[in-house]
């Protein structure tokens, strides 16, 4: 049967990815790559260590990399990138910049990791205060804290669950009252840590809720790799990826906000993540009885 009047296949970019030996959620990468992209994935070898430091220093150890990165350079991708968060902030922002240059050494194309990824989408967004989110132990968590202090980023509330083993089955909900306990000071963003844990639908409603950009570890690990290849990620409402979602809930009324010389003031990311102004004080909204006063005393956010 003849079958050349079909043409193609269209030709593809390709993504390589190296991930550490227990990573589960190859098809949330999936979700934010448009159709002319390929994802081309392979492993670290397994070891027999639960999550932890000593893990994240053996899965980013430069000999694993330059065999991984050797394997993926047989389909010849475009940029390859280190997909694990904790992997990539554990030698601090030398070791990921180390990390990087030992990549692109071996495979003679463009690197990148899911921390400097991190970096590189906060200052896309303008934040430098942000709480954070993770499924790690203390003492994971405490080393991301100082990655990003060294990186010039401010943790201003964190919550982490302490987990060791089997983070791709954390259930959403969990990763929402996480972010609810984490948001405790003047964010200008929250991160959620791992590429091990699930993110993509819940990004939608944590910005809505939260009033802020919300990244993920493979949001950004993606958003990065594909920018460094001129390709847009593709994705739900989410402020990182959508220059429109980014100004916030305001700007999805359909009309652009006034600017100098357009006789009203110009909204700013900021402003619209903020919400509507509040009334004068004293004055209770229509349909709303005021609060009491004192305000109740919420209790404690619930344990995560």
């Amino acid at each position: 049967m003849d079958v050349s009047f079909l043409g193609g296949p269209q030709p593809q970019l390709g993504v390589g990815v190296v991930a550490p030996f227990d990573f589960a959620l190859d098809r949330e990468l999936w979700r934010w790559v448009p159709d002319d992209v390929s994802l081309h994935l392979t492993r670290t070898p397994f070891v027999p260590v639960e999550v932890s430091l000593d893990l994240a220093r053996l899965v980013s150890e430069h000999e694993t990399l330059d065999a991984a990165v050797q394997a993926l350079c047989a389909v010849s991708p475009q940029v390859i990138t280190y997909a694990c968060t904790s992997g990539s902030f554990v030698g601090g922002v030398a070791g990921e910049r180390a990390m990087c240059a030992a990549m692109a050494q071996a495979g003679e194309v463009p690197s990148l990791t899911t921390s400097g990824a991190l970096i590189e989408a906060l200052r896309e967004i303008g934040a430098r205060r942000i709480a954070v989110v993770t499924p790690y132990t203390k003492s994971v968590t405490d080393s991301l804290e100082d990655y990003l202090g060294e990186a010039g980023i401010t943790v201003t509330g964190r919550a982490y669950l302490g987990l060791t083993r089997h983070i791709w089955k954390v259930p959403y909900r969990d990763v929402v009252d996480m972010a609810r306990a984490a948001v405790v000071g003047a964010a200008d963003a929250l991160f959620i840590s791992c590429t091990n844990l699930p993110t993509y639908d819940v990004i939608p409603q944590l910005e809505a809720e939260l009033r802020m950009p919300v990244l993920s570890a493979n949001q950004v690990t993606m958003w990065a790799a594909l920018r460094a290849i001129g390709v847009q990620a593709v994705g739900p409402y989410q402020a990182l990826l959508d220059p429109v979602a980014r100004r916030g809930p305001a700007a999805m009324t359909g009309s652009e906000p006034a600017g100098p010389g357009d006789g009203g003031p110009r909204v700013t990311p900021e402003a619209a993540f903020a919400g509507p102004p509040a009334p004068p004080e004293g004055e209770p909204l229509d349909g709303i009885d005021p609060p009491p006063y004192p305000p109740e005393d919420p209790g404690p956010l619930p344990p995560v």
